[in-house]
């Protein structure tokens, strides 16, 4: 089966939609909704007691370990954004002191201190999916160190127009093919480049992710009422229009 990927949360907050979880006890509620509707993952960003976005190795473990309890087995992906923490140095410190670990963290290939962040995830057992924005951003992945670092690419054309997202989306998977790059690949975009972007990668056989992180609507307008309605969509139950 495809690859269903439930990305719950990202950066936004509850005056964006109710459902979107920030609580630990709130990501672990919705894991296992979502699990339960086919996802085989869930990609969270970790909040600390303000609700904001967090590296910091308590608010990691805490978030990991109610969903971990909620949805066993469930594999738990989480972010290394560099707007958690600008600095790469302090960055790298962070996850480094991580107690609880994610099966797999993402690392936008773009960011400052990327590399260096993927060998230390690596060097301590979590798989790195390595986030590429941009066309630009692929070329350079293909040709540099973060290829050998990578166990998965992330292609995720964001914040542009539909029809620049699928055209970047499709040209990303061309340049990792051409160049030979044999990793599991997960592909998604954001806004109402949404569904246009899942279908094309539906349609090429390619996994993809679904959540609040990247939309709030289904595919068919109307506004979902959670994540897993998100996930249903998906995989097929409603199916997205081009």
């Amino acid at each position: 089966m495809t690859l269903f990927v439930g990305a719950l949360n990202g950066g936004h907050r509850k005056q964006h939609h109710s459902g979107i979880p920030v609580t630990p006890a709130e990501l672990a509620a919705d894991s296992a909704r979502v699990a339960a509707a086919g996802a085989t993952e869930v990609h969270v960003h970790p909040r600390n007691a303000d609700g904001n976005e967090s590296l910091a190795p308590g608010d990691v473990a805490a978030a990991l370990t109610a969903i971990r309890a909620a949805a066993p087995g469930l594999d738990v992906s989480v972010t290394t954004g560099a707007w958690n923490e600008p600095d790469p140095q302090r960055r790298s410190a962070l996850i480094a002191e991580w107690n609880v670990l994610p099966t797999s963290a993402s690392v936008n290939a773009h960011e400052d201190g990327a590399v260096e962040v993927a060998r230390i995830l690596r060097a301590r057992g979590v798989d790195v999916e390595v986030g590429l924005f941009t066309v630009t951003t692929a070329e350079w992945f293909v040709r540099g160190p973060l290829r050998g670092l990578a166990n998965r690419i992330l292609v995720e054309p964001v914040d542009r127009p539909s029809i620049l997202a699928v055209h970047d989306a499709s040209s990303m998977l061309r340049i990792l093919r051409e160049h030979e790059v044999e990793l599991p690949v997960l592909v998604h975009s954001d806004g109402a480049a949404t569904w246009p972007v899942l279908l094309r990668a539906r349609k090429l056989g390619v996994p993809v992710r679904i959540g609040f992180e990247d939309t709030f609507t289904l595919p068919n307008g109307e506004v979902a009422e959670d994540n897993s309605a998100l996930v249903r969509a998906a995989l097929g139950e409603q199916t997205p229009s081009a």
